[in-house]
């Protein structure tokens, strides 16, 4: 029984152009290898991924901080909560409802000045 299509498992094999094949040594003083490395944590990557974007594309994009995750976070159970109230307002009128769009329009508000948008 010959199985010659068969799929070995494991990870798949990157393309020639996708392989960090190249090593390169770079000296350079303190400061800029402190500078590196504080730049990196605060972006979340490590400083060879760091160097390999600056190269790309001349700045590299940082993530969001934990502080910002947990807005976004709070921002999405809010967009939640409103559509359940347009949902009800729809169903069964907008006096119903009108109380609590107000209480979650005023906390979006407030979580969007918070974040500075």
């Amino acid at each position: 029984m010959e199985h010659k299509g068969r799929n070995k498992g494991g990870r798949p094999k990157k393309e020639t152009a996708e392989k960090l094949s190249y090593r390169i040594g770079v000296k350079i003083a303190a400061a800029d290898y402190f500078r590196l490395l504080t730049r990196a944590y605060e972006a979340g990557i490590s400083p060879s991924e760091y160097m390999r974007e600056c190269f790309r594309n001349g700045y590299v994009q940082e993530r969001l901080s934990k502080e910002h995750s947990d807005y976004v976070r709070q921002l999405c159970g809010m967009a939640n909560n409103l559509n359940q109230l347009a949902h009800k307002a729809n169903a069964g009128g907008f006096s119903e409802v009108r109380w609590d769009c107000k209480v979650a329009v005023a906390r979006i508000h407030e979580l969007l000045n918070k974040i500075g948008i």
